[in-house]
């Protein structure tokens, strides 16, 4: 194994051990939530602009009962955007669901499609979300799903240095091990919401701050 090979297989190792101490309140009440490729869409897409946990209750109040397309369009937009509100542009986000539902109702009988090409072509669907709904809502592996948290810790680590989260991809899919891929969206985003945050980040409690190169830190707690 190369040294950069094991510094990565340490660096997961450490932040996994970690990682069982971050969940938030709302967990328990998320789990009920039926959890496929649609609902994993539906969330993400919730996701774009807004706080963690203000997506999560959001994508909670509407997933618990309209949780499949069909259902989705029974409700006008009006009951969608008080579903999901206060999520950033609650309303552009309400009118796509309906739009994405329809669509896949129309065009796929009702089913999400589980090819990374065609889901990047429903409107509103870039590659972050197509890679989660199908590292996540289609358990294929296939991908690594980088959402801001992943691109902005794997850059400060110093893993890789990108400008996007699509380069950053790119890059990560070239050094981190595949077997690591479907576990590695989720486990890099909490390391991002809990110590790795974006302004000044704790530095002092960080289970990985030997490995670290802190790029572009400037404070740290």
């Amino acid at each position: 194994m190369s040294q950069r090979n094991n510094t990565i297989e340490k660096i997961i190792k450490a932040i996994k051990k970690e990682a069982i101490k971050w969940e938030y309140p709302f967990v328990s009440e998320w789990a009920r939530v039926v959890k496929d490729p649609f609902t994993t869409l539906v969330s993400c897409l919730l996701s774009l602009r807004t706080k963690d946990e203000v997506t999560a209750k959001a994508a909670i109040r509407l997933l618990k009962k309209y949780n499949t397309p069909k259902k989705i369009l029974k409700l006008s937009n009006k009951e969608i955007e008080k579903l999901i509100y206060p999520v950033g542009f609650y309303k552009t986000k309400a009118r796509r669901i309906k739009e994405i539902s329809k669509k896949i109702i129309e065009e796929h009988n009702g089913i999400v499609p589980n090819k990374f090409e065609e889901l990047i072509k429903l409107k509103g669907v870039g590659p972050k979300t197509a890679s989660i709904v199908m590292v996540y809502g289609f358990n294929k592996p296939d991908h690594i799903a980088v959402d801001s948290h992943v691109h902005q810790t794997t850059n400060r680590l110093g893993l890789v240095k990108t400008k996007t989260p699509e380069k950053t991809k790119i890059e990560l899919e070239k050094i981190i091990p595949k077997k690591h891929w479907h576990e590695f969206n989720e486990l890099f985003v909490q390391f991002g919401r809990n110590i790795c945050v974006p302004i000044s980040p704790f530095c002092s409690k960080c289970p990985v701050k030997r490995y670290c190169k802190q790029v572009d830190v400037t404070r740290k707690r």
